[in-house]
């Protein structure tokens, strides 16, 4: 018998209700991991039903969630969690050699950039001194970061006329000068706001950063290097003990919203890791559907 995923997924929900007699929160849990591996398989256009998924597509399926920033101890749980669909499967009849005997879950030997939970995040967005123009700059460009998932680079070249505040979107010029469009929060737009009338707005701008959103004290484009500094002077004001880098709010805008149980598809949109064009967005997912994703599974949304 060939068994589609809505099928799979809504007898695995009863499964783990009925004869498991898991708690509801345990039942989300392995439902959200089930239901990522087959967004994965949709984002990747691969047509494989459930019985047909096997150890080198889900080998796969965790290197995309390394990429997308997933830490080792998530993927073990997701791990843990497909384990469980398959070992479902196999005790309905409905598949015959289980894909998850071989996989092992990801060792924390590979190193990854630190990921904030949510309180180290308002941690660090609170040492930002907002008296102080440095403070301003600061708390706003952690906003943007935090909020939509940017590079480093992509916000030290972010251009004021590629954000849409009224849409509650950005423009953003990715790897390979690739397009995007991007979602941003509104705490992200007021705190960029308050750096745009209060302090950009009364820099002696210099030829060519006209255009440009964030600004050193002297006028010009804003470096790597001072926002990786400001960020790791924030990290010590506020005692995070982990190593922070403007990467590792990039890592903990795709982790939460991913763990929060978004689709990994718009994460992966959103995040800019495929080639895609900004036509291609609006054929794909529309800016509505990326705005909802982050109103309701962004932690400051």
């Amino acid at each position: 018998m060939t068994i589609t995923w809505p099928q799979a997924l809504k007898q695995f929900d009863g499964y783990l209700r009925l004869e498991k007699a898991l708690s509801p929160n345990s039942v989300e849990a392995y439902m959200r991991d089930a239901t990522k591996l087959q967004q994965f398989l949709l984002s990747q256009r691969r047509h494989l039903g459930p019985a047909q998924v096997d150890t080198a597509t889900l080998r796969e399926f965790l290197v995309f969630l390394t990429d997308l920033g997933l830490g080792t101890a998530s993927q073990a749980r997701i791990v843990s969690g497909l384990k469980a669909f398959f070992e479902f499967l196999i005790t309905e009849d409905l598949l015959r050699e289980d894909p998850t005997d071989t996989l092992a879950a990801p060792k924390s030997g590979r190193h990854l950039p630190d990921t904030l939970s949510y309180p180290e995040i308002e941690q660090l967005l609170g040492a930002a001194d907002l008296s102080t123009d440095a403070g301003l700059r600061a708390r706003a460009f952690l906003e943007v970061l935090y909020s939509s998932g940017l590079r480093v680079t992509e916000l030290c070249d972010l251009r004021l006329s590629n954000i849409n505040a009224t849409e509650g979107y950005m423009k953003v010029l990715g790897k390979g000068n690739k397009e995007r469009l991007v979602p941003i929060g509104r705490e992200a737009l007021k705190h960029l706001n308050f750096y745009l009338s209060g302090v950009r707005g009364h820099l002696d701008i210099k030829p060519g950063a006209e255009d440009l959103a964030f600004l050193s004290h002297r006028g010009r484009q804003l470096s790597r290097i001072t926002v990786f500094t400001t960020i790791k002077e924030l990290a010590e004001l506020a005692g995070l003990r982990k190593t922070i880098s403007p990467h590792t709010l990039r890592h903990s805008f795709a982790t939460h919203l991913i763990e929060g149980g978004a689709d990994l598809r718009a994460v992966q949109e959103m995040l800019g890791h495929v080639s895609i064009t900004t036509t291609e967005i609006y054929t794909h997912l529309d800016r509505d559907y990326l705005r909802q994703v982050i109103t309701e599974f962004h932690p400051r949304s």
